[in-house]
């Protein structure tokens, strides 16, 4: 939210005061408190009549963590709701002091607040080095004299200065930029991938892909310049990121109270690690995830032979499935979403489901927090006190997706309970997974029954509505076993996967934005993405069609999905079925790979798909690049963007080798080539040891039953052995196999921990077989 009206002036309208001079620091049982008054009031006892007062308390709740809180008027009633934060209260820190003042050091990273009688100034250092900061100007509070007193929000309080009616107050904080610094993150963002000059607002909304309004909000961003900033708020902030204030990043809520963390890196995999740490990781996975989905999609017709000829139809083109999802209209005309399978068009739900499972798919059913006035179990939700209501009592109601529906309020343990039992009975008949779709357009008029801020359950909801269905389904099924297909997100959305990117048209700009709106997720603690593979609106044709099959079968999560047309292969040509089937049998031997990936996302927090600026942070041409991703730690992926086939991509230093041509390329350099659609860049980095399972065909069975270890650019290995640890499976407590490899001139040894695998090494076409764990190959 813009609050300035340039450099000197405040926008019309609104009153502010900033925190101007230190007046007190002293220690506190849990950190350290300073007290910043607005005017130059240090040693002018006339000047300390009256206020405003500012006062700052920084804590850690972990090492390299330093939580700030800003107060104006302190003690006001926070009706919440919060984001669930894993803080130790126990953390250590130490209190010192230094010529630029009083600082708090929690390991690696240090806040100094400046000396009592200076200018107030706060600023964050590590390795001695000077991160970011705030000082005169900063700080501040803002009231909006426009506001009307008849509808001031239940956040608005007293006139700050004169104490003579109610007004909209606002907090706002502001932390200096460098001139080359950048900055990345704040949710699933489908604009440009660095984020300097935006204006970006913390407000979920359904609203496609193709606008600054999102899906998934997440108040968190990193920067080059080796540090994170979360703010700790879940209603809608607001960020001006080098915009309004070029050299300076803002953030504002409305209220007497902002509360942000300051996360040390230095390097960007460094922060994830400590945000995850503190907001919660993505858990494992199962194997089927992985696997390619086939929907119905959204708005056509289909029933119980549409479905029996989809998946017959894959299965007689060789093209492996491992997921069919059934997409709204499996319900019941006007009963959105009350659970019940329309018997017109299936006859018999459990036993399709069984037939499904036979065939080795797992199933999925669409639903949403949304219930049907019509519905039988509306008059049921009503009588148990389930859903959202108005202040007189009354249930909230509203047309915009079914007739007079009804809001499922999460915050009632009994109506969690009440909505679980129905997805019990889908569980009950075989179902495996749900898309949680929608959660973002949810009202601000509204009571909750635990009494939380309607305005900060708004991005909050969704949260609660994942988190009810994850837990259930994990219950049910098992840890590790539950999977979600998710839209929107909050803070700690990403404990219950997977969540893909929404609706997107079917060109070839919005395939671009997807990957986009995937990388900042990426880049915001989230592990594993999706998206519609072909796009949700329009017919993309048969060339955007094979273009974004190789794009999504090189994603960590691979959905065909559409609205108004259908995305099997052969609806577009046979050449269509020749490049899924080619690409889903690639991501299947790739399956130990993403594995090994797949440990990263749930122990250190770190993507498994990620942008170029998180895996190379230190070269300065991969900054702005968000056409091209990191798949795991090896892979580099640059989708093909225009139907004439031609990429312009990037490879960092050394040889790289492209996977599925075998052409290498030095880097760093530029590349610019043309390709069809059985290929793309997909390129390897030097002296990575890709684990493959070739002729895999499912997601069953031991990921090192047969693997075969291919080694690229087998140079950059040295003579000293180098440990590669592989998993035989995605669960958490998957057995791991360690193998270590030397080069010693053109041979290449290596050894397992296992001596009864049955295993192979591989430098391009050269293979050799292991015997009794270990193999030799020269080449």
């Amino acid at each position: 939210m813009k609050l300035s009206d340039g450099y000197w002036r405040v926008r019309q309208g609104f009153k502010a005061a900033w925190a101007r001079q230190t007046i007190t620091v002293d220690p506190i049982d849990n950190g350290l408190r300073a007290r910043a008054a607005a005017n130059l009031a240090y040693g002018d006892r006339s000047a300390t009549l009256g206020g405003p007062m500012f006062t700052v308390t920084l804590s850690t709740p972990a090492e390299g963590v330093i939580r700030v809180v800003e107060e104006h008027y302190r003690g006001v009633p926070d009706r919440g709701p919060h984001f669930q934060l894993n803080v130790d209260p126990d953390a250590s820190f130490e209190v010192f002091h230094d010529d630029h003042g009083t600082g708090l050091r929690a390991g690696c990273l240090e806040a100094v607040v400046s000396n009592p009688g200076e200018v107030f100034s706060l600023d964050f250092r590590s390795g001695g080095v000077n991160l970011t900061g705030t000082s005169y100007k900063g700080l501040g509070v803002y009231r909006d004299e426009a506001a009307d007193y008849a509808t001031a929000s239940p956040r608005a309080h007293l006139d700050f200065d004169e104490g003579c009616g109610v007004r909209h107050n606002y907090m706002r904080e502001q932390l200096r930029l460098a001139p080359d610094e950048k900055v990345y993150g704040f949710g699933e963002r489908f604009g440009h991938f660095v984020k300097n000059g935006q204006s970006v607002e913390m407000w979920n909304s359904d609203a496609g892909t193709s606008s600054d309004a999102v899906y998934k909000s997440i108040p968190f961003y990193w920067t080059s310049k080796g540090y994170g900033v979360f703010v700790n708020h879940p209603e809608d902030v607001s960020f001006e990121v080098g915009s309004e204030t070029v050299g300076k990043i803002q953030f504002s809520t409305r209220g007497e109270r902002l509360e942000y963390y300051v996360i040390a890196g230095p390097e960007p995999k460094d922060m994830l690690r400590r945000y995850t740490a503190l907001t919660g990781r993505a858990p494992y996975l199962p194997a089927w995830s992985y696997g390619l989905w086939l929907t119905t999609s959204f708005l056509t017709d289909y029933d119980d032979a549409t479905v029996a000829g989809f998946v017959d139809g894959m299965r007689e083109r060789d093209i492996p499935l491992s997921v069919f999802h059934y997409d709204c209209y499996w319900l019941r005309p006007y009963h959105w979403c009350d659970f019940e399978w329309d018997g017109d068009m299936f006859h018999d739900p459990s036993g399709t489901i069984a037939e499904h499972h036979r065939k080795g798919l797992k199933v999925c059913v669409w639903i949403n927090p949304y219930l049907s006035s019509v519905s039988p179990l509306y008059d049921e939700a009503v009588a148990g006190g389930y859903l959202l209501k108005l202040a007189d009592g009354s249930a909230f109601a509203t047309d915009f997706w079914q007739p007079g529906m009804g809001l499922i309020d999460f915050t009632n343990p009994d109506a969690r309970e009440w909505y679980c039992s129905k997805l019990g009975k889908l569980i009950d008949m075989g179902v495996d997974c749900f898309k949680t779709d929608f959660g973002e357009s949810i009202p601000t008029n509204v009571v909750y029954d635990n009494g939380a801020d309607p305005v900060a359950m708004h991005n909050y909801y969704t949260y609660l509505y994942n988190e009810t269905v994850y837990r259930y389904l994990e219950q049910r099924q098992g840890k590790g076993q539950a999977v979600l297909f998710a839209r929107s997100a909050t803070v700690g959305g990403q404990q219950f996967p997977v969540h893909w990117g929404g609706d997107c048209e079917s060109t070839y700009p919005a395939m671009s934005e997807s990957l986009r709106g995937g990388l900042s997720l990426m880049s915001s603690g989230f592990g594993y993405w999706a998206h519609d593979i072909g796009g949700f609106e329009g017919d993309p044709g048969p060339d955007l069609y094979k273009r974004w099959v190789q794009f999504g079968l090189l994603s960590t999560h691979s959905r065909l999905h559409g609205s108004k047309t259908v995305r099997v292969p052969w609806a577009f040509d046979e050449e269509s079925c020749d490049v899924l089937r080619t690409f889903t049998k690639l991501k299947l031997s790739l399956l130990p790979y993403l594995a090994r990936g797949s440990r990263q996302v749930s122990e250190d927090g770190i993507p498994l798909m990620r942008p170029m600026a998180l895996e190379f942070p230190h070269d300065p041409a991969v900054r702005y690049l968000d056409r091209q991703y990191m798949l795991g730690d090896d892979l580099l992926v640059a989708p093909v963007f225009s139907p004439d086939g031609c990429v312009e991509y990037y490879v960092p230093e050394g040889e790289w080798t492209n996977y599925l041509t075998g052409e290498r390329i030095v880097g760093p350099a530029w590349v610019t080539g043309t390709f069809d659609y059985m290929s793309l860049p997909l390129m390897v980095r030097p002296g990575a040891v890709i684990p493959v399972q070739e002729g895999r065909v499912d997601t069953e069975g031991d990921l090192l039953d047969g693997v075969t270890l291919k080694v690229f650019a087998p140079e950059a290995l040295g003579e000293e052995w180098t440990s590669v640890e592989l998993r035989r499976g995605f669960e958490q407590d998957a057995a791991v196999v360690e193998f270590r490899m030397r080069r010693i001139g053109n041979a290449l040894q290596a050894q397992a921990s296992d001596t009864g695998l049955a295993w192979s090494i591989m430098v391009g076409d050269k293979q050799a077989h292991a015997c009794q764990g270990a193999a030799e190959l020269t080449w």
